[in-house]
């Protein structure tokens, strides 16, 4: 097997891509995920699947099973609660936090782990608005709609706003969309942020952000 790291750096992405949609991810998917070769990404699905973590069948998605998927939401559990700690006690943006998190959730111990959580209060999400599984693996999630499929006159609280581009965070942010705002959807092409003057949709937001189902 490789090494812890990159097992986990693996079961995460697994784990984050199912959360927000309901289809599995393909090897391909996963690739680009990580940035890596498909052959690589073939050979370490493969080791994955023999010690237990995933099922996969030869061009088929990938599945976690029970103890990969326990494992995945450990290490979401750890990236995400980094992310709180560096926006909350270190005033970092929340374009800033990933990368940062990508090192530090495989150093920090457990001890010192169980500390931030408590010293921030056991918070349910991160500055993103993605759920922070508990020490069981447990989320508090709402139904969801992406902003692209939401239909012209829905109202929602902006629940989520990907994390995967720093520079698309900070175009997000300019426009004034930020994590439990309220969005109205007038049509296609405009919405309104809090009840104030309706804007042009940015196009790169509409596959970035959801909204709760009722507003």
């Amino acid at each position: 097997m490789a090494s812890s790291a990159a097992v986990d750096d693996y079961l995460k992405a697994i784990y984050q891509h199912t959360e927000w949609q309901e289809a599995d991810i393909t090897p391909s998917q996963l690739a680009i995920v990580l940035a890596l070769a498909p052959s690589s990404v073939t050979e370490m699905v493969a080791k994955l699947a023999a010690g237990g973590l995933v099922t996969h069948r030869k061009y088929g998605p990938i599945s976690l099973t029970e103890t990969g998927w326990h494992r995945a939401a450990a290490m979401v559990r750890r990236h995400r609660l980094i992310e709180t700690w560096l926006v909350r006690e270190f005033d970092y943006s929340w374009d800033e936090v990933h990368d940062e998190a990508e090192v530090l959730e495989h150093a920090l111990s457990d001890r010192l782990l169980e500390g931030i959580d408590a010293r921030l209060g056991r918070p349910r999400f991160d500055p993103h608005g993605d759920a922070i599984p508990d020490a069981e693996g447990h989320v508090h999630r709402e139904s969801f709609v992406l902003l692209g499929d939401a239909a012209a006159g829905h109202t929602g609280r902006i629940l989520r706003v990907s994390d995967r581009d720093p520079e698309l965070l900070r175009a997000i942010s300019d426009v004034g969309i930020d994590v439990g705002h309220t969005v109205t959807v007038i049509n296609a092409n405009t919405l309104s942020i809090d009840g104030a003057e309706p804007i042009t949709t940015p196009r790169y937001a509409t596959e970035a952000v959801w909204l709760t189902t009722e507003g």
